[in-house]
C-alpha cells in the first residue's frame, strides 16, 4: 500500500502571503506545504500537494487518489461552504480525510459557518493559522496509526 498523503489546496490559496494577511497570515502556500511535507516525512509518509482554483480539478484529484493515497488533507477555501459535489467526491474516498482552515470559519461571516464537507470528513482543524496544514497531516497520520 502507498505511503502517500494527498494535500489539496483550493481556490485563492495560491495567493496566501499577500491575500488578507490580517486573516490568513503572511506565510505563503509554499511555506505551509513545506511544514506539512516535513510532518509527513517525519512520520514515514510522502506528501503530494495540488493547489487549484477549479472545483472540478479538486474532484478529479480526489477520484484519482482512491487506491493511491492513504489519506487526504483538504483546505477547500470557500468551496467548503458551497460544494456538495466536493462533499460527494470525499464521501467515496475510504481513507481518513481532514478538513483544514487557517482561520476559524465559525468566528467569521455567517455564510462560512456551514461546511458541506463536515459530514464526510474524519474531522476539521480550524483557526490555527500557520499550524493548520501541519496539524492536518498529524491528524491523518494519527488516524492511520490507530
Amino acid at each position: 500500500m502507498s505511503k502517500e498523503i494527498l494535500l489539496l489546496s483550493g481556490p485563492n490559496l495560491d495567493l496566501l502571503g499577500t491575500r488578507s494577511p490580517e486573516i490568513y497570515g503572511t506565510d505563503t502556500l509554499d511555506a505551509h506545504v513545506a511544514r506539512a511535507t516535513a510532518a509527513a516525512n517525519a512520520a514515514g509518509y510522502e506528501l503530494r500537494h495540488l493547489q487549484t482554483n477549479f472545483e472540478g480539478a479538486l474532484i478529479e484529484a480526489i477520484h484519482q487518489a482512491r487506491g493511491v493515497s492513504v489519506g487526504i488533507v483538504l483546505n477547500a477555501g470557500a468551496l467548503t461552504h458551497s460544494s456538495w459535489a466536493l462533499s460527494d467526491a470525499l464521501a467515496i474516498f475510504e481513507g481518513p480525510k481532514v478538513e483544514i482552515h487557517l482561520s476559524n470559519p465559525a468566528a467569521r461571516e455567517p455564510f462560512r459557518h456551514r461546511s458541506t464537507l463536515a459530514g464526510v470528513v474524519s474531522g476539521s482543524i480550524a483557526g490555527f493559522g500557520a499550524l493548520s496544514y501541519q496539524l492536518g497531516v498529524d491528524a491523518v497520520v494519527s488516524i492511520l496509526g490507530r
